[in-house]
């Protein structure tokens, strides 16, 4: 079992920035990767970016250049830094975890960026 709690967001104006942190407990050893989802209101939910055991990085599209994801092994811990936000930014951000267990959801974690 994994564990996940998500925080960090809140309200910022548009070019702002926030970090987001995902604080991993449980059976950390069997995570192969972590990744950040959004949702806003009456859209899907979809992967903002993620991180393997690895290292390996990936982006959506509309993050790439903006957004960067980091882990620090030492506290289980991934972080999401934001900058240059924009209003189209404004979601529920959730923390997911793929390991060999299954699959682990945060509870998610509010971003609204004001223009």
């Amino acid at each position: 079992q994994v564990q996940l709690v998500e925080s960090g967001g809140g309200l910022v104006q548009a070019g702002g920035s926030l970090r987001l942190s995902c604080a991993a407990s449980g059976s950390t050893f069997s995570i192969n990767r972590i990744g950040w989802y959004r949702q806003a209101p009456g859209k899907q939910r979809d992967l903002v970016a993620r991180i393997t055991s690895g290292g390996s990085t990936a982006y959506a599209g509309t993050v790439k250049g903006r957004f960067t994801i980091s882990r620090d092994n030492a506290k289980n811990t991934v972080y999401l830094q934001m900058n240059s936000l924009k209003p189209e930014d404004t979601a529920l951000y959730y923390c997911n975890a793929d390991s060999i267990s299954g699959e682990y959801w945060g509870r998610g974690t509010q971003v609204t960026v004001s223009s």
